[in-house]
């Protein structure tokens, strides 16, 4: 199973990111479970320093930014 989190405090970015994910996820027919991480202490001890990010199976592959959705197809696979 995949772990998928995604980091954020909720703002609208934070969401725009999870829904995206959660749908390519679909999409793609992936086993995943998919975690929003708003605790500050929790992302930060990932290295994240900035907002939204895109984590899988415990890599960080997007910060700071959402990514497309043919990035997020990328990185999924």
């Amino acid at each position: 199973m995949k772990r998928i989190q995604i980091l954020g405090t909720g703002c609208p970015k934070c969401a725009k990111l999870a829904e995206t994910t959660d749908a390519i996820a679909k999409e793609l027919g992936l086993d995943y479970r998919l975690e929003k991480v708003t605790d500050i202490n929790a992302i930060m001890d990932l290295g994240v320093m900035m907002l939204p990010a895109l984590v899988v199976d415990g890599v960080v592959k997007v910060a700071g930014k959402v990514p497309s959705a043919d990035e997020i197809k990328t990185l999924l696979r």
